[in-house]
């Protein structure tokens, strides 16, 4: 496409779902496309491992922005999965042929132009192909500054790689032109902000504010436990979801708080100011507790797995805070 404009963002699936709406004609940026997603969360997931620790996610499942954002603002999205590589191929390539901006979810391992130090096995990567040349596929992948290429071969290896969250060749575009002139963005807005609340104050002890006081738990236990290399593992994990995977605790945060800047204009509700202040403030309070979790992983000490339990505590406690300020706002 000739007027295809490449942006860099935080965070992939959010910022692949923002490049596609302003390439329609539909001005939302990362942040905006992030909340009215209602993407923000904190889940713990013991039943379920990664590298043989809990699942510990900052934000919702994969694919959860692309559908949520098209259903809000009325945009028919058609996702494809497929049987076998050559199926995905050909649908990749047809629709190039027509003109589409095609959203793919990839593995990181297997796409080329990633540093070697920076490849893992993570099958929920979001990306947008925008044209072909000879074997080359033209990548906009929000992660980088710039476009980038991809042979076909490494491209339908990373669609198709096995194992968790595994893609089946996903790829999505738009059907029709999104047109925000046909929805209340402020009622909508208001909508999305309730919804994070209601997830954020779940009554189960894995997701929202108890999941972030059942991890406290969990941190302060691992002063008795009788495993060095567990422990040591253990916070590596916690800081390794929340820093390295996405954008996670933290930048999550900061990427909401944004939304909230926003909204407040947008709904003209001046509280939403102060509720991005506020939650800023809880951002770089995660990034302390990531600072907690690395010096316990250096020197560990009963009372340091103490201190950080509590400072997670702390955490939530902000946060519960604030999401209740919100929910009942929007009643």
């Amino acid at each position: 496409m000739n007027n295809f404009q490449h942006q860099h963002t935080a965070h992939c699936e959010s910022g692949v779902m923002s490049t596609l709406l302003k390439s329609h004609g539909a001005d939302l940026n990362e942040a905006m496309v992030f909340g009215l997603a209602s993407a923000l969360t904190f889940v713990y997931l013991p039943v379920i491992k990664v590298g043989g620790m809990p699942l510990i996610s900052y934000r919702m499942p994969p694919k959860s922005i692309i559908k949520n954002v098209s259903k809000m603002l009325k945009v028919r999205l058609k996702l494809e999965k497929f049987s076998a590589p050559d199926k995905g191929k050909k649908a990749l390539d047809e629709a190039l042929s027509k003109q589409k901006l095609v959203g793919l979810q990839t593995s990181v391992f297997w796409l080329p132009y990633f540093p070697p130090e920076m490849r893992f096995h993570f099958n929920a990567h979001n990306l947008i192909v925008y044209g072909k040349e000879q074997n080359d596929y033209l990548i906009s992948d929000p992660v980088f500054e710039m476009v980038q290429r991809c042979a076909t071969e490494d491209l339908q290896r990373a669609r198709f790689a096995k194992g968790a969250l595994a893609a089946k060749g996903l790829m999505y575009y738009f059907q029709n032109q999104p047109d925000l002139t046909q929805i209340d963005l402020p009622s909508l807005t208001r909508k999305a902000i309730r919804k994070n609340a209601k997830q954020m104050l779940a009554p189960l002890f894995f997701v929202g504010v108890k999941g972030i006081r059942t991890v406290a738990k969990q941190i302060e236990k691992l002063a008795t436990h009788p495993v060095e290399k567990y422990k040591r593992l253990y916070l590596g994990h916690i800081v390794r979801m929340q820093e390295e995977i996405g954008t996670g605790g933290a930048g999550f945060r900061y990427l909401y708080a944004y939304f909230l800047e926003q909204a407040a204009d947008i709904c003209l509700e001046p509280k939403f100011k102060q509720a991005s202040e506020q939650m800023t403030e809880i951002g770089d309070m995660w990034r302390q507790f990531a600072g907690l979790c690395v010096k316990q992983c250096k020197k560990p000490s009963v009372e340091g797995f103490r201190e950080t339990a509590g400072f997670l505590r702390m955490i939530a406690d902000r946060e519960e805070a604030l999401w209740k300020s919100l929910y009942k706002k929007q009643q």
